[in-house]
């Protein structure tokens, strides 16, 4: 009597331990679309791979300082530097040089052999020569555009495309700065007279 009474309150547990078990097991089941929303919308860091290509960071370009050393490098002050976009005509970087003491030229060229060159210095509009077409960009300045079987509306609208480059449009223009190499060693110069130097391995006879 007494083993029978001990033995009902677990059998009336059991179902509901048994119901409960269920109802859980069901509720830990994948909910892709729950888990599709929460990819999109929840602040949840990346995977590896994102993470990773996510903290990359992006090729430095050089800024306006590092560019105008380089222009002073060749000679070129940075306030003469102009260029044009031509339909049809390609910058030909090979002719960026020097104009006057520090002015600046840069030619553009067609492939039916049309030639139109740039020409930045000191100076004024005023002064612009006759086949030439002028600017003045800022006072001071003038900017001239000659062509070579170039027509003259073509040279009025590369004057008038005429722009300061940034620092993104100047490094494919610019020759890449010099790397700078170690003073090559000399051996010692003798004590007396102006011999040459003595480049010799120690201790070699």
């Amino acid at each position: 009597m007494i083993r029978a009474a001990r033995a009902l309150p677990l059998l009336l547990v059991l179902p509901a331990l048994l119901t409960a078990c269920g109802t859980e097991k069901a509720r830990s089941g994948p909910e892709p679309a729950a888990t599709g929303s929460e990819s999109l919308t929840s602040g949840t860091a990346p995977t590896a791979s994102a993470a990773g290509s996510s903290r990359q960071p992006a090729s430095a370009a050089p800024g306006q300082a590092e560019m105008d050393e380089r222009l002073r490098g060749l000679g070129i002050a940075p306030e003469f530097v102009y260029v044009t976009e031509i339909p049809g005509f390609t910058l030909a970087q090979q002719s960026i040089g020097v104009n006057g003491d520090d002015g600046f030229s840069v030619a553009y060229w067609a492939k039916d052999g049309a030639v139109l060159h740039l020409y930045a210095e000191r100076g004024s509009a005023a002064d612009c020569p006759r086949d030439h077409v002028c600017r003045a960009p800022a006072k001071g300045q003038v900017v001239r555009l000659y062509g070579e079987k170039v027509a003259s509306d073509v040279l009025r609208r590369a004057a008038d495309a005429l722009h300061r480059p940034t620092p993104g449009e100047l490094v494919p223009l610019l020759p890449s700065p010099r790397t700078a190499t170690a003073p090559v060693q000399r051996g010692d110069l003798p004590p007396n007279g102006d011999g040459a130097p003595d480049n010799s391995v120690p201790g070699s006879s």
